[in-house]
C-alpha cells in the first residue's frame, strides 16, 4: 500500500435541526443534545474554512448539512457554497454530504463543482432498524447508487460501536464493497449523554481489527478514519495506518472537536508516512 496519507476537512454548514431519530447523532432535535444549531453558515465563512483546510494540506473539503435529505432550498445553498469554494480554492475536491438525494439533485451538485458525494450506510441492513426508525437502510443504499449514476465519486462508510455484532460489521462492509466507492469513511461511536445509545468507546485493539477487516474487504478503496479517532485511539492513532487506513479527517467534526492539524501532520510524518498534496496522487 502507498505510504501517502490523504487529509480531508469537514464544514458543518447547516447544523442541529434534523427531524430523523438516528440514535447515534447529536444533530437530531429529538435528543436535545447541547450543540450549536443554525440553518445556513455564511458563504464567506465557508470559503475561509476551505482556504484554511487547504493550507493544512487537506485535499478534500466536505460540505455537510443536517436533515434527512435535500430540498430545493438546501440544494441551492449547497450549490452556492460549492461554487464559491471552487472559485477560491480550485484544487480542493469538494464533497457534499446532504442526506438522501435524487439523481437530478446530484447532477445539479456536480454542475456546481462538487466532485464527490458522501452518504454512509452507517451499519448493516439487518441492524439498521435498531438505530433509526424514520427512514430505511434501503433509502441510503439507493442514494449511493444515484451518486454513481450521476457521475460523482461515491464516499460511503459507517460507524462501529453502536451495539452491532461482528456479523453486522462484516455485512455493512460487504454492502459498501458492492457499491465500489472511491473512499470509505470509518467512524467510531462518540458517546454523548443526550443520546439513547449507552455503548462505550470501542477498545483500541478491537477498533484496529475493524480497520484490518475493512481493508481486507475493500482492498482498493481509500479508507478514511473519521469521527471518534481521537477518543478511540488517543496517542496510538498512528497505528491506524499499519492496520490499513490511508486517509484521515483533520480539524473538527460536525459537533465534536478534533485534534490540532499540526499535531496530525507530525504524527503522520513520525510514523514514516507522507502527506498527499493532491487528491489524485497514488
Amino acid at each position: 500500500m502507498s505510504k501517502k496519507i490523504f487529509l480531508c476537512a469537514i464544514s458543518n454548514i447547516s447544523s442541529g435541526h434534523c427531524l430523523e431519530d438516528c440514535k447515534f447523532c447529536t444533530q437530531s432535535v429529538k435528543y436535545g443534545a447541547s450543540i450549536e444549531r443554525f440553518y445556513h453558515k455564511p458563504i464567506e465563512k465557508i470559503v475561509k474554512e476551505a482556504e484554511a483546510a487547504r493550507e493544512r494540506f487537506a485535499v478534500g473539503f466536505c460540505l455537510v448539512t443536517a436533515g434527512k435529505g435535500l430540498d430545493d432550498k438546501t440544494l441551492r445553498f449547497v450549490c452556492e457554497a460549492a461554487e464559491a469554494v471552487k472559485k477560491e480554492v480550485p484544487e480542493l475536491n469538494i464533497i457534499a454530504c446532504n442526506g438522501t438525494a435524487s439523481l437530478e439533485q446530484l447532477r445539479a451538485l456536480k454542475n456546481s463543482g462538487v466532485g464527490s458525494y458522501n452518504h454512509n450506510l452507517e451499519t448493516s441492513e439487518n441492524f439498521y432498524p435498531q438505530i433509526c426508525s424514520t427512514h430505511t437502510w434501503k433509502e441510503r443504499y439507493e442514494t449511493c447508487e444515484n451518486v454513481k449514476n450521476a457521475g460523482l465519486n461515491l464516499c460511503t462508510g459507517g460507524i462501529f460501536g453502536l451495539g452491532e455484532s461482528l456479523e453486522d460489521r462484516e455485512s455493512m462492509l460487504n454492502s459498501i464493497a458492492s457499491l465500489e466507492p472511491a473512499s470509505v469513511p470509518l467512524n467510531f461511536y462518540h458517546p454523548n449523554e443526550a443520546l439513547p445509545l449507552k455503548d462505550k468507546t470501542l477498545p483500541i485493539e478491537e477498533a484496529l481489527e475493524m480497520i484490518r477487516l475493512a481493508r481486507a474487504i475493500l482492498p482498493n478503496q481509500r479508507i478514511m478514519i473519521a469521527g471518534g479517532r481521537e477518543i478511540t485511539f488517543g496517542e496510538r492513532d498512528s497505528e491506524i495506518f499499519a492496520a490499513g487506513a490511508n486517509a484521515i479527517v483533520i480539524g473538527d467534526y460536525l459537533t465534536t472537536s478534533g485534534s490540532d492539524p499540526m499535531r496530525d501532520h507530525r504524527m503522520i510524518e513520525e510514523a514514516g508516512y507522507e502527506i498527499a498534496k493532491e487528491c489524485n496522487e497514488h
